[in-house]
């Protein structure tokens, strides 16, 4: 039987996982999802994953692909990787590609969404999916918007990164907000960073929300943010989040 590519969309809590991408001695979601494979089709397959998340990353919309050979349907492949897979990755949905479909060379842009929160104390409920920053006061919201403003359009981005492959640190981003998600108390403050772009550079989210929160506890003005944008230099700015509070949300093609 003749295999066909298929395309799923992958959920998964990554605080247990060295990254998406394949090592030979640790466990990673790339890994896991081709070992539930093997298991399922009885057939090694290799998947293709839209971003390569780091140690610790989650996501709700990462998108994959694979050629196998099955003959039930997409749905019933579905269903039996996730009784396959732990409980920590989940397939959300799965269909059946065009034969030359590539999650990461086809996609338009890639969004995700960072969760932080500013409170006296941590609180070990949000640790593995948002970064603590001890704080008595709230952070300057209005401040972080209008740094975070700043980023949107095509500018060089290698103040918060480097490239992952070649060597251009020139990206699009398209959306670039925040937003307070809840005030669960009144010493807690809860806020998501959402940032779209064409591409991203290696770790570049998580030097942006760094940065932010400096912004927001009035270390950093909103001019110096885009004065350090500007000066495309590394060297210009070290904070870096937890990669707890990463999510990739959403890949668009």
């Amino acid at each position: 039987m003749e295999g066909l590519r298929y395309r799923a969309v992958v959920a998964y809590d990554g605080t247990d996982y060295f990254g998406f991408q394949r090592q030979a001695n640790a466990p990673t979601i790339q890994g896991t999802i081709e070992a539930a494979l093997l298991r399922v089709t009885r057939q090694p397959v290799t998947i293709l994953g839209a971003g390569r998340t780091d140690a610790g990353v989650h996501a709700t919309g990462q998108v994959v692909a694979f050629d196998v050979a099955w003959k039930h349907s997409p749905h019933e492949l579905e269903r039996a990787l996730n009784a396959t897979l732990p409980n920590a990755i989940a397939i959300r949905s799965l269909e059946v590609a065009e034969p030359g479909f590539h999650p990461r060379f086809d996609a338009r842009s890639r969004c995700y969404e960072y969760t932080l929160y500013a409170a006296p104390v941590r609180q070990p409920l949000r640790e593995r999916y948002a970064w603590h920053l001890r704080a008595r006061d709230a952070l300057d919201l209005e401040a972080m918007q209008r740094a975070a403003s700043s980023l949107i359009g095509v500018h060089d981005f290698a103040t918060f990164g480097r490239p992952p492959q070649g060597e251009s640190t020139i990206r699009e981003v398209l959306r670039s907000e925040l937003t307070l998600v809840a005030l669960a108390d009144p010493e807690t403050q809860i806020i998501r960073y959402t940032i779209e772009a064409n591409a991203f550079l290696y770790r570049m989210v998580r030097r942006i929300v760094g940065a932010l929160s400096r912004v927001g506890g009035e270390k950093l003005s909103p001019e110096a943010f885009e004065a350090a944008l500007h000066a495309a230099d590394e060297t210009c700015l070290h904070h870096m989040a937890s990669a707890s509070g990463l999510c990739l949300a959403r890949v668009s093609y």
